[in-house]
Order: C-alpha cells, then sequence, then structure tokens
C-alpha cells in the first residue's frame, strides 16, 4: 500500500474523495422524512436497524457518543415512540435498546427518498461515470466501515 499522506497524486485523491463524500453526505442528510429527528437520532435508529438491539452503552460506542449522551438520546427516541426499552437478558441492570415498528417504517420511508434523490443525481452521469461509481460503491462501503 502506498504513503497516501505523502504521496501527491494520492493525496490529492484522498483530499478530493474526503471532500466529494462530506458533501454528499451533507446534502443527503436534507432529504429527510422527518425533520423533527436529529441527524444524531436518525444515525441511532439506523444503527439499531442494522445491528439490532443493543444497551445505550454498546449505542454510546457504535455512535462514538458519550454514554449520558447517549442515555438522553434514548429517551428523546422512546418519548417519540421509535425505540423501547427492554430487560437485559443476561443483566437486570441494564436495558437493550430496540427500534419499534414505527421506527422501522420512518427509516423505509427515509431510504426510499435518499435512494430516489440520488438516483435523480446519478441521472447527470454518462454511462463510463455510472459504471465506474456502480464498481466503487463496494469499495465505498468496505471503507466506510473500517
Amino acid at each position: 500500500m502506498p504513503d497516501l499522506i505523502h504521496d501527491g497524486d494520492s493525496a490529492a485523491a484522498v483530499s478530493s474523495l474526503r471532500s466529494a463524500v462530506m458533501l454528499l453526505g451533507r446534502r443527503l442528510k436534507h432529504q429527510r422524512v422527518d425533520e423533527s429527528l436529529s441527524p444524531t437520532e436518525m444515525s441511532v435508529l439506523g444503527t439499531l436497524a442494522r445491528c439490532g438491539s443493543a444497551t445505550p452503552g454498546e449505542l454510546a460506542r457504535k455512535e462514538h457518543v458519550q454514554p449520558p449522551s447517549m442515555t438522553r438520546i434514548v429517551a428523546l427516541l422512546e418519548a417519540k415512540g421509535l425505540v423501547r426499552l427492554e430487560p437485559h437478558p443476561d443483566d437486570r441492570r441494564q436495558k437493550r435498546v430496540s427500534q419499534t415498528e414505527q421506527a422501522e417504517a420512518m427509516l423505509a420511508e427515509s431510504r426510499t427518498k435518499r435512494n430516489a434523490w440520488l438516483s435523480r443525481l446519478a441521472e447527470g452521469l454518462d454511462e463510463d461515470e455510472w459504471e465506474t461509481l456502480r464498481a466503487a460503491a463496494p469499495v465505498l462501503e468496505k471503507l466506510a466501515h473500517l
């Protein structure tokens, strides 16, 4: 693997990728179904959808926030009917957080809206650019989860 930081061409590519991913991410965040939820709250719901139920501490680690912050986020989501707290099967001192059917429906609607927006955007690409992007998608997915 080349030294991406010190190789001029690679450094420029990394910088361009960072900038494009950040801009695209910000634009996608504006394609929300429920404007009353913060991006962090949406992220927690997405994590629960991908990973299943979790303790608030596990969610805090996955979301890179402090446990007290996650406790507040979970309380807000619970008040909105988007998550439920259940007893932990092995540790009565803890609770498991899981998403509700309402959250599942909202996330599905949000994904549909964002996918439609991104599809309209991709219509501006030529065929070669679209094929390049399709080929890059699994690599970007891997990079996002490293």
